[in-house]
């Protein structure tokens, strides 16, 4: 097993990586004590690992359960209600704990759900999902969508451990696979270029899910987004470089249809958007460009969109919750490895939709 710590000054942990380390969990609940337990998941999820789970927990904490409806039109009020109605329900007080078991969406709306909860009570990601493991379930960001944009409603409440068991991803359909991918492109591209050209050279491997493997690509990139987020808990600087691809992908998302894109593919597409701005503004080489798409094209993930508006897409990204004052600001990239927050003149960034397969 691997451990990683996540040095943030707020509520320092760490994640736990490795495979059939479920039982971790109990170990986490020693050492908070809590006074009662309960168990988010969702449909699809629940009935693979839930009973596992339940057992873990009710060795020695009162437990409850609640599944959730699965994906991310789910990812709203109704859901996060129906957590908070559930914890009223149990009695839970302010020493009981939530645990978060399944991908993001659940990972964001239970952690968003214990936040709120007289006014903040303690949680745990088990992320079930590649996209999970390697970066919603780390960094403390919890949410929900609404009409008016994706993760518009939020807090920062870090977890108390994370335990990310590469067992459960065996029965990962392929595509959710390839958009947890996604986001693992997009560390190499924003922090490291050694990693980014390690995936170049393992990517068969990744997407196979080979064991040995895996579990090294993971580990590195929940090192890199660990040390960012230990670096800038609540975004005000350097995180925010975590977001390349996310204002291209939020858009396509929103667009589209709240779960008609997987996250982690919209956010693949956004990837290549970015690339090709970066290139637009003289700092990436077509060279650069073209290695982001073959990587993105080998772990089966989106390079183009056809026929959605370009004008609908630049509202969208002035409403995005990362805007300011209706202004966009991009993540780019110096070169692959570094990356900066920056303003961009609209008429590049009409550019590069159009050439990405928008309609003017």
């Amino acid at each position: 097993m691997i451990s990683i710590d996540v040095s943030v000054r707020s509520a320092p942990y760490k994640i736990y990586l490795g495979e059939n380390i479920l039982p971790q969990l109990a170990q986490e609940l020693k050492k908070i004590h809590p006074s009662s337990a309960l168990i988010v998941t969702n449909t699809t999820v629940g009935p693979l690992y839930g009973e596992k789970v339940r057992k873990i927990c009710n060795k020695g904490v009162r437990t409850e359960y609640l599944e959730l409806p699965d994906g991310e039109a789910f990812k709203n009020w109704d859901s996060v209600f129906m957590v908070l109605t559930k914890l009223a329900e149990m009695g839970a007080d302010r020493k009981s704990v939530v645990v978060a078991l399944g991908g993001g969406v659940v990972g964001d709306l239970a952690g968003f759900a214990a936040s709120i909860y007289m006014r903040g009570i303690k949680f745990i990601q088990v992320p079930t999902t590649l996209l999970a493991q390697v970066d919603s379930s780390v960094g403390g960001k919890t949410g929900m969508n609404m009409a008016a944009g994706k993760n518009m409603i939020g807090s920062f409440h870090q977890p108390s451990a994370v335990i990310a068991d590469s067992s459960v991803l065996k029965t990962l359909p392929a595509r959710e696979v390839s958009a947890g991918i996604g986001e693992i492109i997009k560390h190499g591209m924003l922090a490291d270029a050694d990693y980014f050209a390690d995936l170049e050279a393992n990517m068969e491997s990744l997407v196979a899910l080979d064991s040995g493997k895996t579990a090294e690509i993971v580990a590195g990139s929940c090192k890199i987004k660990s040390a960012v987020v230990a670096e800038d808990e609540k975004e005000a600087g350097r995180r925010a470089c975590l977001n390349l691809g996310h204002t291209f992908g939020h858009a396509i998302e929103k667009l589209t249809g709240y779960g008609t894109w997987l996250h982690g593919e919209a956010v693949g597409c956004g990837l290549i958007l970015a690339a090709n701005l970066s290139q637009k503004l003289g700092n990436l080489t077509k060279e650069d460009v073209e290695r982001v798409r073959k990587l993105l094209e080998r772990a089966n993930l989106p390079v183009r969109i056809e026929g959605l508006s370009v004008d609908e897409a630049i509202r969208a990204m002035k409403g995005d919750k990362k805007s300011t004052g209706g202004v966009i600001h991009f993540v780019l990239l110096n070169k692959l490895g570094e990356s900066y927050v920056s303003e961009v003149p609209e008429e590049l960034v009409r550019e590069v939709l159009v050439e990405g397969g928008y309609v003017a």
